[in-house]
């Protein structure tokens, strides 16, 4: 099963942990987290259920494509991190 992480700026702002969930894609992955943690899907969703501007999600590393549906797959032992968007120069 694919294991979600907060990075601890995400602490910072919701009592959130890391989690162990069923789901072979983000989206699924995420539904499984939000359904223990509810307060944060609107912290990463906006209201369409779309990923919020200011967030980013990486599979094992690599930045997913489909910030829309979260559609994108992930494999049984992915580790999926959500993390806040930095910007700037």
């Amino acid at each position: 099963m694919p294991r979600v992480e907060f990075t601890s700026h995400l602490r910072r702002h919701l009592a959130v942990s890391d989690a162990v969930v069923e789901g072979s894609t983000v989206r699924a992955a995420l539904e499984a987290v939000f359904a223990a943690q509810p307060k944060l899907r609107g912290y990463v969703l906006d209201d369409s259920g779309a990923l919020r501007h200011h967030m980013v999600i990486f599979i094992d590393g690599d930045q997913i494509a489909d910030r829309a549906g979260l559609g994108d797959p992930v494999a049984p032992r992915s580790t999926i991190h959500v993390l806040q968007a930095l910007s700037g120069g």
